[in-house]
């Protein structure tokens, strides 16, 4: 009776699983994720607008260069109160337009555009950055996923090989060949598969729900996925690191700002010569409506800067501070994303062959589960010898299938190392 009612429950949470299963109605390929992300994951549509502030900031820089005409109308009444003519009432109307025309800064505003366009730079870079990220997480949470639904798989081998073992020291337990210990012990790890599987179906809803973030749903739907573990990129040869490291958005991003401030320090030097500025003006004035009387003007204005507290002084300070620690970071940078390159590399080799001796161990593990099944069933092996060769292969399942998750995780976190973004063609 303890016998049925194990396997009974067993049943039940098979049936549960591939209930779960089969309410996840959509199916989703790696490319359909990266499709949806890119067109609304928050972060990738906030760095677009990052672009376009820069893309703005660079017109309203290059906006001095250009005329500026203004166009004016006043109309206004006056009462005196002087003895001479108390009471007289006074109307005045004037309409007109004016311009001013920057002639000579210095380069200042030259300089400052130029800077405003290395900023447009860095922001593209900055998207690509985003971009990396994006693609590493949501290729994280696709694995994930699909690990978790082929974990439900291996669970469900793990339950049968465990109910068999039940069904197998059941048997002899009855025919007084066995002790309770073993019996009590094949339960309780039919109970654990059991429970494992319950925490696979757990770990599914996790995965569906982090892959719906990535991807920039607003809204949850259960999804499975459909992809393999086979890694695309291998890199079996090391790379050249300082080629590889020279198009890295993050270095990139840095060596735009680096020339935006060295721009920025141009302007602020700038700042020490005269501003020349031509302006023009014509309007008609008068005491009705239309005025008829006609004004006009034309002229150059000349400044300096003689005397104004150090502050121009403290603008270049500031400027060129700027400068060299943007170029110490970018040093920096450079020096980590090597070494980075070199520790993902590494990884993914290690994970690469992890695969291949997990494979080993596990068509191994199989074998010798059959043979001392075989063994166990005739009496040849102890119940303790048989039930660690099971255990083995129980370890060996799931540690294949982590060893094939770790790999692809690797690679996911080689390319994001690489600086690929998420329209990579590889997985």
């Amino acid at each position: 009776m303890r016998l049925k009612f194990i396997l009974l429950v067993s049943v039940i949470f098979l049936a549960g699983s591939f209930n779960n299963i089969c309410a996840a109605e959509e199916i989703l390929t790696w490319q359909e994720c990266i499709g949806e992300a890119a067109k609304n994951h928050p972060d990738l549509i906030a760095a677009v607008e990052e672009i376009k502030q820069s893309q703005a900031g660079k017109s309203i820089a290059a906006s001095t260069l250009f005329p500026q005409v203004n166009a004016n109308a006043n109309a206004s009444r006056t009462r005196s109160a002087a003895d001479s003519a108390p009471g007289v009432t006074t109307d005045s109307y004037t309409y007109g337009v004016s311009a001013t025309q920057l002639i000579f800064d210095g380069t200042k505003t030259i300089q400052d555009v130029k800077a405003a366009s290395e900023n447009i730079k860095a922001s593209q870079q900055n998207f690509r950055f985003t971009s990396t990220q994006v693609r590493l997480n949501l290729r994280t949470a696709f694995i994930s996923l699909l690990q978790a639904q082929e974990l439900i798989r291996v669970t469900e081998d793990i339950i049968k090989i465990r109910r068999s073992n039940l069904e197998l020291i059941t048997l002899r337990y009855e025919s007084g060949l066995e002790h309770r210990g073993a019996l009590l012990t094949a339960e309780a790890n039919l109970a654990q598969a059991d429970f494992q599987l319950s925490q696979a179906k757990r770990d599914i809803r996790l995965a569906q729900r982090q892959l719906t973030k990535e991807m920039g749903r607003k809204e949850f739907t259960p999804m499975m996925v459909k992809g393999d573990f086979k890694v695309t990129d291998p890199a079996k040869d090391e790379p050249d690191l300082e080629s590889l490291v020279k198009n890295n958005p993050s270095l990139q991003q840095l060596i735009a700002q680096k020339n935006s401030a060295e721009f920025s320090l141009r302007s602020a030097y700038a700042n020490f010569s005269p501003t020349l500025t031509g302006a023009a003006g014509a309007n008609k004035a008068g005491t009705h409506w239309t005025p008829r009387g006609d004004n006009w003007n034309m002229g150059l204005a000349l400044s300096m800067p003689i005397f104004e507290g150090g502050l121009r002084l403290a603008q270049v300070s500031q400027a060129q501070g700027l400068l060299n620690q943007l170029k110490e970071n970018e040093r920096s940078t450079r020096d980590g994303l090597i070494v980075s390159l070199a520790r993902t590399w590494a990884a993914l080799q290690d994970a690469i062959e992890t695969v291949g001796v997990e494979y080993k161990n596990l068509i191994a593990t199989e074998e010798r589960s059959k043979i001392a099944e075989a063994e166990y069933a005739t009496g040849f092996i102890t119940y303790d010898n048989w039930t660690i060769i099971e255990d083995n292969l129980v370890q060996a399942k799931t540690a294949y299938l982590n060893a094939q998750a770790n790999a692809l995780l690797a690679e996911a976190n080689w390319i994001q190392a690489k600086g690929e973004t998420l329209e990579y063609a590889q997985n």
